[in-house]
């Protein structure tokens, strides 16, 4: 079946922490003005191969931003069908799927790793003043008595399942559906950028069924890309705002 309370969360950051443990997912707080929430995103999967499938676009152009951001901050459960605002990375022409990359949660030494890729992005929208942040996937909560395990706000809510959510098998396959794909868009106004950061399993299949979800066969699985010697440039930050200001950097990722 598909995901109950698919939509988007829009909120600003106001802090984070890194992936680890068994499950890993890479923490972030928000809030929408109102409350505080959690944004839980996968870093490693449950099935081999354990690194996850990441594409960043930091010049992210596509007709939906419009109607995001007319948006007030705050969560939106989404109609699951084309023409609005649900994400879709088969259906909906928000990139090409050929180009994502696999990339390892955990590793030694600078800018190699999940971990470091998200916290280059999120440590910049903590960091701006301006930075929105649009979460796309499935709602938990509020849950009144329960505080939140992280960062201990009440009540206890979030967001998770900001993946790719179509094209699984075995028990993962109860949450495939189509236009409900997760993800993480971050808006500054200042300098009118969206960046889109987009994350699947290498276990899930490409090639799904219309109506369920489902995957067709294994023909589009997307399997680790093996490189030598060679640097896949992922960030450049050239004159920054605020904090930031001559501090330019370029980040790469083995």
């Amino acid at each position: 079946m598909p995901l109950k309370n698919y939509g988007v969360l829009k909120s600003r950051a106001l802090n984070r922490k890194l992936g680890e443990g068994s499950s890993p997912h890479y923490q972030v707080l928000v809030t929408d003005n109102k409350q505080k929430h959690r944004i839980a995103i996968n870093v490693k999967s449950q099935q081999s191969p354990s690194e996850l499938l990441y594409l960043v676009d930091e010049n992210f152009s596509h007709p939906m931003t419009k109607e995001l951001l007319e948006l007030d901050f705050g969560f939106y459960e989404l109609p699951r069908q084309p023409g609005g605002i649900a994400l879709d990375y088969i259906r909906g022409n928000l990139f090409d799927p050929k180009q994502m990359r696999p990339l390892p949660y955990n590793v030694p030494g600078p800018d190699n790793d999940l971990n470091e890729l998200l916290e280059l992005y999120i440590a910049r929208a903590i960091a701006s003043t301006d930075a929105v942040l649009y979460s796309f996937g499935e709602r938990w909560g509020p849950e009144i008595d329960v505080k939140d395990k992280y960062f201990g706000f009440l009540p206890g809510n979030g967001i998770h399942d900001i993946h790719m959510n179509q094209g699984n098998a075995a028990q993962f396959q109860r949450d495939n559906g189509i236009w409900q794909d997760g993800g993480l868009l971050i808006y500054y106004p200042t300098r009118n950028q969206w960046v889109g950061i987009f994350l699947a399993f290498q276990s899930q299949a490409f090639h799904t069924d219309d109506v369920t979800g489902n995957r067709i066969d294994d023909t589009d699985i997307i399997t680790s890309v093996v490189t030598t010697g060679a640097v896949q440039i992922v960030a450049a930050l050239v004159n920054p705002p605020g904090e930031y200001v001559n501090k330019e950097t370029v980040s790469s990722i083995p």
